[in-house]
């Protein structure tokens, strides 16, 4: 690999896989306002009208933002310009690149240099610092950094899963008031790991991933539709422009914080006592027992159906006879879209079964906390507040149609009255099903609405298995076609036969009937790819197939 074609990026608005070169980011929001952003030319101006004397202030002078919805903000008594483009939430956190102690000591030199030059965290950014140990928390005390992490706002809030899987926490009202009301699209930077729709912060429309480093520079500008490597991330209290490489610490400086501050006996000391937990486990007042004594009051761990009816023989899968289709997705539709993992909206039957079982809002909590209870988990199903079903083009959210009335329904009340009907259930979806988290709750609530079967062009591997492991049969059109192209637009009732004696890879055919009573034949591809993957499947799943093998054996 050729080391000097590295180069610093970010990734987004909302996959990871979608990298941005840092130069480029300020003509990537551009794209996405809708406005009109020439790099070239703003350079030229920089040339133009830079003095001999190579004046800082003249370059600063003659960059903008490309963003040019902005209101006045009346926010802690003061008044400030507020609007698209502007960054809401600044999150250093992770399991993974908290791991590396490079990028923190870099992250602590920035803020050093930043506090020494007199620069601020504008206030309508949300900072905080997460870091996956606290070994972090160690070598940073250590090395003297923590205060200058403090003097901007990036407070220790956490040992674990924060901004990243949504655990942000709620913005402050006047800063959501804002942004919803005026429907601007802020942005969040954060050195998580994902960034799929709606599950950093329900209201923030662009997520962008980046190191710890560009997240301490981000947060000081306060802003992402800006082009670091040009202008200014801040103004000095002498009014002069700071630039990045004012702040950006040399490989040396942070090779030699690492040497000196990252020591072996900050592990020991920390993880010899990691299952001790803090004061309030400790102090919870548990029964021992060889089974688990389950509370009907609670809200967060539930008996789980999976077993119910449960028998030592299997039933032999059969044709999936008259399903409908529950939902028509298109490409790259994550498991975050199938099972969100932070807030829980109120409005949504999640929301409504919470607040049915004595659970205020303030209580909701979030989706990943409850996944232990599967009646939140199974109306969280497919409950995205982005998830964009083309049976109710162009709305976005956890909506489909019931037919044949073809009555709009949230996705979880039209999943019970078909499954009252006795009607099963399959989705059609398109490229790259399943993508992101690994997320078992996708496949479990898929299961628990009664869809047998998805139907896509292509699935992600853990989602695929996860399928598997819950009874849902996977199946793929065949190369070349898919929902589209054989005239599929979600009203019809499917046949899928060829399903008794099934094998690895096996095709199998599909009848689709229009409301006019007209047919569509195709054929799919069966994604149980080896042995293993049948029996579990005519199990009905990993879980009854090893009970079974266990109580028999």
């Amino acid at each position: 690999m050729d080391l000097s074609t590295v180069e610093p990026c970010l990734a987004g608005p909302a996959r990871p896989q979608d990298r941005i070169l840092l130069p480029r980011i300020k003509k990537t929001f551009a794209d996405i306002l809708g406005c009109e952003y020439d790099r070239d030319a703003e350079i030229e101006a920089i040339s133009k009208f830079h003095d001999e004397s190579g004046s800082k202030t003249i370059r600063a002078n003659h960059c903008r933002p490309i963003a040019q919805r902005h209101f006045d903000l009346e926010f802690n008594g003061r008044t400030m310009k507020f609007g698209d483009g502007n960054i809401v939430i600044a999150a250093i956190t992770s399991c993974t690149n908290t791991s590396n102690p490079s990028v923190l000591m870099g992250a602590g030199l920035i803020a050093k240099k930043a506090v020494a030059k007199g620069l601020h965290v504008p206030p309508f950014v949300k900072t905080s610092l997460a870091p996956g140990s606290k070994v972090v928390l160690d070598y940073l005390e250590d090395a003297g950094l923590i205060p200058y992490f403090d003097a901007l706002g990036f407070h220790t809030a956490a040992f674990g899963c924060t901004t990243c899987i949504g655990n942000s926490g709620p913005l402050h009202p006047d800063i959501e008031k804002a942004v919803v009301e005026n429907d601007l699209n802020v942005a969040a930077v954060l050195s998580g790991n994902r960034n799929f729709e709606a599950r950093i912060h329900q209201n923030i429309k662009s997520n962008f991933l980046a190191s710890p480093m560009l997240v301490i520079l981000f947060a000081l500008a306060g802003r992402v539709d800006i082009d670091l490597t040009l202008e200014p991330v801040g103004i000095d209290p002498n009014g002069q422009p700071v630039y990045l490489e004012d702040l950006w610490p040399s490989h040396e400086q942070i090779g030699e914080l690492v040497a000196r501050h990252v020591k072996e006996e900050y592990y020991e000391k920390e993880y010899a006592k990691i299952f001790d937990g803090d004061r309030f486990w400790r102090a919870l007042d548990v029964t021992e027992s060889t089974t688990f004594g389950w509370n009907e009051a609670s809200t967060y761990i539930k008996n789980p159906p999976y077993f119910d009816g449960f028998s030592l023989t299997p039933e032999a899968p059969t044709d999936i006879d008259n399903a409908k289709a529950f939902l028509l997705l298109g490409d790259s539709v994550t498991t975050d879209h199938i099972s969100p993992a932070g807030a829980i909206p109120e409005a949504y039957p999640a929301g409504a079964y919470l607040i049915d079982n004595g659970q205020e809002k303030a209580q909701f909590n979030s989706y990943g906390s409850r996944r232990g209870n599967h009646e939140v988990m199974m109306r969280g199903t497919f409950g995205n507040i982005r998830i964009k079903n083309k049976l109710v083009d162009p709305k976005q959210g956890s909506f489909t149609l019931k037919f044949p009335e073809k009555k709009e329904l949230f996705n979880y009340d039209a999943a019970m009255a078909y499954k009252q009907e006795g009607t099963p259930l399959i989705v059609l979806g398109g490229k790259e099903y399943g993508t992101g988290s690994s997320r078992d709750w996708a496949a479990k609530g898929t299961n628990l609405l009664g869809i047998k079967a998805v139907i896509a062009q292509s699935f992600e591997r853990i989602h695929r298995n996860n399928l598997v492991g819950m009874g849902v049969l996977p199946l793929v059109f065949k190369e070349g076609e898919n929902a589209d192209s054989i005239g599929l637009d979600g009203s019809e009732t499917f046949t899928i036969s060829g399903i008794e004696n099934m094998s690895p890879r096996k095709t199998l055919n599909v009848k689709a009937v229009k409301e006019d009573g007209s047919e569509i034949a195709f054929a799919v591809i069966s994604r149980l790819d080896t042995d293993v993957d049948v029996e579990y499947f005519e199990h009905g799943g990993i879980l009854p197939c090893v009970i079974r093998k266990m109580m028999t054996e």
